[in-house]
């Protein structure tokens, strides 16, 4: 019977300091270019552009561990905003049970791909781009393609913000690093972490030392669809709307910030924490770009391009250990 060592997640290395290295660089140039960028206003307005997609790259990390993907995410983020929106604004529900009802939308949906790829072997990808259209269509038929208004204020907290010296803090962005930590520690410390790691590594040699795998998988998928819910309460409480046309690029945001934070697409490698300096990468560099004049397009390309020289340090990098 083949054998496998749960081990903890990597330890922190040269490697898994490389996206850090790779923000601190960042943030060294775009200061060049402008006397703005470095003013803790300015710190602040990237975490808030970036807590949506960071806490959707957090379920996305868990489903990439494993070796899987998740297109659907934007697209059940924006359907579970719309879902508490509008069970708000039009059948009078209280701020925290609409919440609950977007969430619980949000959860139902990583259940269904969960089921899909273990009950029926179908690969993820195929199966989470059938279920992105399904909430887009959805989204769209249930807000009747409008953006809803006229929430109540329980929704909006999140983006309120307190004052840490002359900056303005947005509440939403403390939720988003207290997840993180919460994630790495989950990861790191807990028996599940870690059967979360194995899985990545080798299915089947995890299967055959007694580790329900099948469970593990349908846990991360309706874990990755919480935080898909925690993620469309934070764009409500950002817009204060529900906006059925959110969620159409927040997919790809999120694979470029897990990528970019040093996690394999090939599943079982990674750091959590690595996946939120990912985000921060791409919030610095848009944010930065901004700042200097440079056109949104470019501003795509430039993340484009990182993503490609990422996922290609990865394969290099499972070449060598090979």
């Amino acid at each position: 019977m083949p054998s496998i060592t749960f081990r903890r997640p990597p330890q922190v290395t040269l490697a898994t300091l490389g996206p850090f290295i790779a923000l601190i660089l960042a943030c060294a140039f775009f200061a060049s270019q402008s006397e703005r960028f470095l003013s803790a206003q300015n710190f602040s307005l990237i975490l808030q552009q970036v807590m949506v997609v960071a806490v959707i790259a957090i379920g996305q990390t868990l489903v990439i561990l494993t070796a899987g993907i998740d297109l659907s995410c934007g697209m059940v983020m924006a359907l579970g905003s719309i879902v508490m929106t509008k069970m708000a604004a039009s059948h009078d529900l209280s701020a925290p049970l609409a919440i609950a009802c977007g969430i619980a939308v949000t959860v139902l949906f990583g259940l269904v791909n969960g089921l899909l790829v273990t009950k029926i072997a179908l690969p993820p990808f195929i199966v989470t781009l059938g279920t992105m259209n399904i909430a887009f269509a959805i989204t769209q038929l249930y807000s009747d393609a409008q953006t809803i208004t006229d929430i109540p204020e329980g929704m909006t907290l999140l983006g309120g913000t307190f004052a840490l010296g002359q900056t303005a803090i947005v509440w939403g962005a403390v939720l988003m690093l207290a997840l993180y930590l919460i994630a790495w520690f989950a990861l790191r410390e807990t028996a599940p972490g870690r059967h979360v790691y194995a899985v990545g590594n080798n299915p089947e040699a995890t299967r055959l030392t007694g580790i329900a795998t099948d469970r593990v998988l349908l846990g991360v998928y309706m874990l990755a669809g919480l935080f898909y819910g925690i993620a469309a309460l934070l764009s409500v409480a950002r817009t204060g709307a529900g906006d059925p046309n959110a969620g159409q690029t927040e997919n790809l945001d999120a694979i470029s910030a897990v990528v970019l934070g040093g996690t394999s697409l090939f599943g079982g490698r990674g750091m959590i924490l690595g996946t939120l300096v990912g985000a921060l990468i791409v919030g610095v560099f848009r944010n930065g770009l901004t700042l200097m004049g440079v056109s949104s397009v470019y501003q795509i390309l430039v993340t484009g391009i990182l993503v490609i020289l990422a996922v290609a340090t990865d394969q290099l990098s499972r070449q060598g250990v090979r």
